[in-house]
């Protein structure tokens, strides 16, 4: 999260709250071009201000403000501290400065976060949509990476505007697909289109609309639209949203209305109706899933402080607590909710076992997809502690990866909680923003789900937004603040088996049948478009942008032939005599814009007669699916075919010949007129083409002394591994050396010695051990007592698992089955650590000792009974 009181701290006089919108644009690799492009096509009144943040070397000198002000007429300026902000105009972040916005001022921070992990754009875009609500907006244009995705998050939970550049445009499209993916965009575009997008929707926005503070008012062809639309979603979806606040509704309806620049709420509900894809976004829009780790510090300070810890004083041992996260979106919750318990359970001092299973359960299926990977950007380092890092996340790519510990505690499932089956018997419910969307009557329903769900004493979290009476009378309060809860004992009203899901089923025969006359007109204008193509329609032809026919109405047998040789069905190749030349010129000009071209009297060769035909040529900019195509049409001027002139028998050439001619000389300076455009066109791209070259000069320069200062680093960490890998070297060369040293000190003792670690598992042994006990190099990591051996020690493993007990030595002397005396002596292994880590054997032969010892007994008896032993 934002380091709010970095940016609080910092005294500032109070302004008036700004009355014009704040644009951030976040960029980094490629996004000079992105931003040049930008600027060039935003207008000097736009009355917004840009706040322009790239990632920079520490020690480079910006040359940003200066490229940009060649290509905008606004002012642009680098930013210093306490900056006011103002409109039309460009603000650029200095190197080595994170930079935030505090009532329009704008302040400049020494990053704290090491080079490599800070995000700028992260960082200025939340302070915006803190700071400005609903007048933020922020763009996210080419660049490598994922800086920017949780700032357009929380600009987007602010109701504020978000723009993303089309992947498709941006020269490294890392982060605008990655911002893509995290929330949904306003608006795609290319980056010349985005101001052009951007100021018409802030204009159909900018119209007078009734507060949204309250439910809005709606005449009655609204409410009937507004079902209509619901009955498309659910149609589509298979979701039910009759229940959800009809404001919070109506505001969702209406952005997607201002992107696609709909006036109408019934336009809409046809446009819906006719683009399914259009109503996957809207219901993906009306989800509104934001979401990140540890959101509320305090709540789950709280959790591992206080609620977990109630909950083992009170369980048994070996319990398994049952949790469920409703509404989990991508997962963020349901995994932070394991990491707190996993740290509350350690930092617990009572000798029980517990563990937690999570249900984490939402309606959209995409987010469910993600959540279960478990795969997060490294911009959460901004909400998770390098502690928390580091113990429970692995490094994945450029991101991080949750560790299986954490994942396995956590099952993921698509469901909706209006209708499908309930998660039972838990011990903890969590349902933070999701209540606040539904109408009072979901509401009660639902806290009469959750109670039903809970255990007695289970405890139940709502977002800090919701209401207290959400509770429903069947709970009682824990914190107010927090929002947390236990279930009462006696539930007043138990409601749980009625939903809504089929509501305003009963509705669709009636809509049925009002829809079917029209399904009758739509026939009969589809057989009447048919009989017109067929009939009266004059012939055409569609084709690419490189003259490749698509599609052939009508006969154009006097136009069009195939050409002699492998078949080709290019427009170029297949035209007569006459068009061949002629198109050439005016299908480049159609590629200019969407504007229809008028050529008449084109003469068309067939044979030993002539055709005049009128040719009517245009760039398809609708559909979408014929995007960049051209249609050629050929309408006939007269059914009369003219024979080839002639010249008089006086040697003067006839009126209608002289007619033909002066035709074909004005074409002819129509083509030489357009030719003369086509050239100053190319000039004045050769000359924007030159400017860019400029630029992109100026920026290879600054990559260039970035990448020198790349190389200088890791040519100190070079040498800095360099260093470690000799170091490396010489403990190696030590440790071998040391290794040989206790090998022969071992051998030359003549001492049988065996290691073993806590399992009694064979780590190492010596060679004078393989006379007592028949082991191989193979037999290492196999249990000890599997293996044969010649002791006559049956509570060798007794003893064994007595001194890993007490860690006290134990002596014993053995015989073997062969007649030999050992002195077994059992010690535990100790680390340098001083750590219990297995055990010592060791077999001392006494056999000579002993047998000498026997001797000496029967010589010491034999002179007692002659009396000569003297003590």
């Amino acid at each position: 999260m934002l380091n709010k009181s970095k940016v609080l701290s910092t005294e500032i006089k109070t302004t008036k709250k700004n009355n014009f919108h704040i644009v951030g644009i976040g960029a980094s690799a490629g996004g000079l071009e992105a931003l040049e492009l930008f600027f060039e096509n935003t207008p000097k009144n736009s009355g917004m201000a840009y706040v322009v943040i790239q990632h920079l070397a520490p020690d480079y000198v910006g040359m940003l403000p200066e490229l940009l002000q060649r290509v905008t007429p606004m002012k642009v300026e680098q930013a210093t501290q306490s900056l006011q902000i103002k409109p039309n105009q460009v603000y650029v972040i200095p190197p080595n400065k994170s930079m935030t916005v505090v009532d329009g001022i704008l302040h400049l921070l020494k990053p704290t976060e090491p080079r490599g992990l800070r995000l700028p754009i992260d960082t200025f875009f939340e302070s915006l949509a803190i700071d400005q609500k609903e007048k933020s907006i922020g763009i996210v244009l080419s660049g490598m990476g994922a800086d920017g995705s949780i700032g357009l998050k929380a600009i987007k939970e602010s109701n504020g505007i978000v723009l993303v550049q089309d992947p498709a445009d941006a020269k490294f499209d890392a982060m605008p697909q990655s911002a893509i993916e995290t929330t949904q965009a306003d608006i795609i575009a290319p980056a010349n289109k985005l101001p052009a997008s951007l100021t018409e929707f802030l204009k159909h926005n900018s119209q007078p609309k009734a507060p949204t503070t309250h439910t809005p008012v709606f005449d009655e062809d609204d409410s009937s639209s507004i079902e209509k639309i619901i009955l498309l979603l659910q149609t589509q979806t298979g979701h039910d949203f009759s229940l959800y606040k009809k404001n919070t509704l109506y505001r969702r309806i209406e952005r997607r209305m201002m992107v696609h620049r709909v006036d109408k709420i019934n336009n809409y509900v046809r446009f819906l109706s006719e683009n399914p894809i259009e109503a996957d976004i809207l219901f993906k829009e009306l989800l509104i899933g934001v979401t990140n780790f540890f959101r509320e510090p305090a709540v789950w300070e709280k959790l591992k402080t206080e609620i977990f810890p109630a909950l083992f004083e009170t369980s048994p041992d070996g319990y398994v607590f049952r949790a469920w996260v409703a509404g989990c979106s991508t997962g963020e919750e349901a995994y932070s909710l394991a990491i707190v318990f996993r740290e509350a359970y350690e930092n617990t001092k009572l000798q029980k076992h517990f563990s937690l299973q999570i249900f984490a359960s939402d309606l959209e299926n995409d987010a469910i997809i993600l959540a279960r990977k478990g795969e997060f950007l490294a911009n959460i380092t901004k909400d998770v502690s390098p502690e928390r890092i580091n113990q429970f996340f692995t490094v994945n790519g450029a991101g991080f990866r949750i560790n299986s510990s954490i994942r396995e505690m956590v099952i993921f499932a698509n469901q909706n909680v209006i209708k499908d089956p309930p998660f039972t018997k838990l011990d903890f419910l969590s349902c933070r923003n999701m209540l606040i969307y539904m109408e009072a009557e979901l509401q009660k329903k639902l806290m009469s789900l959750f109670h039903y769900c809970l255990k007695p004493g289970g405890i139940m979290l709502l977002g800090s937004a919701e209401n207290d009476n959400s509770a429903n009378g069947n709970f009682s309060l824990i914190d107010t603040r927090l929002k947390f809860f236990e279930r009462s004992e006696i539930q007043k009203q138990i409601e749980i088996q009625h939903f809504p899901s089929s509501f305003l089923q009963s509705k669709m025969t009636q809509t049925d049948i009002q829809m079917k006359p029209m399904k009758e007109i739509e026939n009969i204008q589809t057989l009447t478009d048919k009989l017109l193509l067929q009939r009266f329609l004059p012939s055409s032809v569609l084709i690419n942008d490189q003259g490749d026919i698509l599609y052939i109405t009508g006969k154009t047998g006097k136009y069009l032939e195939p050409a002699a040789g492998k078949a080709n069905m290019n427009i170029y190749a297949m035209a007569r005599e006459g068009l061949s030349t002629m198109l050439v010129g005016a299908i480049r000009k159609a590629k200019q814009n969407y504007e229809p071209l008028y050529f008449k009297n084109i003469k068309v060769g067939a044979g030993s007669s002539i055709y005049l035909v009128d040719l009517t040529i245009q760039q398809n900019e609708n559909p979408e699916a014929l995007k960049g195509s051209i249609m050629i049409v050929f309408s006939d001027v007269a059914t009369v075919i003219l024979e080839k002139p002639s010249k008089k028998s006086n040697g003067k050439i006839s009126l209608a010949h002289q007619q033909e001619l002066e035709i074909d000389l004005k074409r002819v300076n129509e083509e030489l007129q357009s030719t003369q455009e086509e050239m100053q066109t190319s000039q004045e791209e050769l000359k924007s083409t030159n400017e860019e070259m400029q630029s992109t000069n100026e920026e290879l320069q600054s990559t260039n002394e970035e990448l020198t200062t790349s190389k200088e680093e890791m040519q100190s960490l070079n040498e800095e591994l360099q260093t470690v890998n000799v170091e490396l070297q010489t403990k190696i060369s030590d440790f071998e050396q040391t290794n040989n040293d206790m090998i022969n000190l071992l051998n030359s003792t003549d001492i049988a010695t065996l290691f073993l670690d806590k399992a009694l598992n064979i780590r190492r042994f010596t060679d004078q051990l393989k006379k007592i006990v028949k082991l191989r190099t193979s037999d290492i990591g196999r249990p000890f007592t599997e293996i044969a051996n010649d002791l006559k020690y049956p509570k060798i493993t007794t003893h064994a698992k007595e001194v890993l007990r007490t860690l006290v030595a134990k002596e014993t002397a053995i015989t073997t089955n062969s007649g030999n005396w050992f002195i077994v002596r059992i010690m535990p292994y100790r680390t340098f650590e001083d750590k219990i880590d297995g055990l010592v054997i060791t077999f001392v032969d006494v056999t000579e000792a002993k047998k000498l010892e026997i001797e000496l007994n029967e010589t010491v008896e034999l002179l007692r009974k002659h009396n000569l032993y003297k003590p």
